[in-house]
């Protein structure tokens, strides 16, 4: 199997239509065609347990998505979990960067410098208004006793850019209010 170029001299969101369908995910950040590999059972099973959490209490204007990736001009990232407003074109490829109000990454070993340094820079600066990330394994930065998982959340600033909302550890609760009202216990979301 020969694997695609690009069109022009970088990747588009409109590349990754002739991809391959080898059960790898392809996303283009920053131009740049990013390959991971497919998700472990306890990634999938904590991201099915937010989506069920998220899914229960989200008001009827929400929809909750897993995999869908975001139109951000030339680049479309997936997250792996959206929540978004608006109308929704259910045959389409992606959801338009303007309708989507949270992306949420669990970090993976293949993903821990997309999830920590480039998707939310790229998230930010697309006007993603709410960024969440969940760490499920050791990090350098864990507080002494932090229970795993830690979900780190953040809203949009002014500039562009994320600022710290919580630190919630397992075994910790926190009712955020964006997008919606929601109370969070990361332990929750464990298998």
């Amino acid at each position: 199997m020969t694997m695609p170029v690009p069109s022009s001299d970088h990747w588009t969101a409109a590349d990754l239509d002739r991809m391959p369908d080898d059960g790898l995910r392809y996303e283009v950040l920053n131009g740049q065609l990013v390959v991971n590999a497919v998700p472990t059972p306890r990634h999938q099973r904590v991201l099915e347990r937010l989506e069920s959490a998220l899914e229960a209490v989200r008001p009827h204007e929400y929809e909750v998505m897993r995999g869908v990736g975001v139109l951000t001009g030339d680049d479309e990232p997936i997250p792996d979990l959206i929540v978004v407003t608006g109308p929704i074109d259910w045959d389409g490829r992606g959801i338009p960067v303007g309708q989507v109000q949270l992306a949420v990454e669990v970090v993976s070993n293949s993903t821990t410098l997309q999830d920590r340094m480039v998707k939310p820079v790229l998230y930010a600066e697309a006007g993603i208004p709410n960024y969440w990330r969940f760490e499920l394994n050791a990090f350098k930065g864990q507080l002494p006793g932090e229970s795993l998982p830690v979900a780190f959340v953040h809203s949009l600033g002014g500039d562009r850019s994320y600022e710290p909302t919580y630190r919630v550890a397992a075994g910790e609760k926190v009712t955020l209010r964006a997008p919606f009202e929601f109370t969070l216990d990361p332990v929750s979301l464990l298998p």
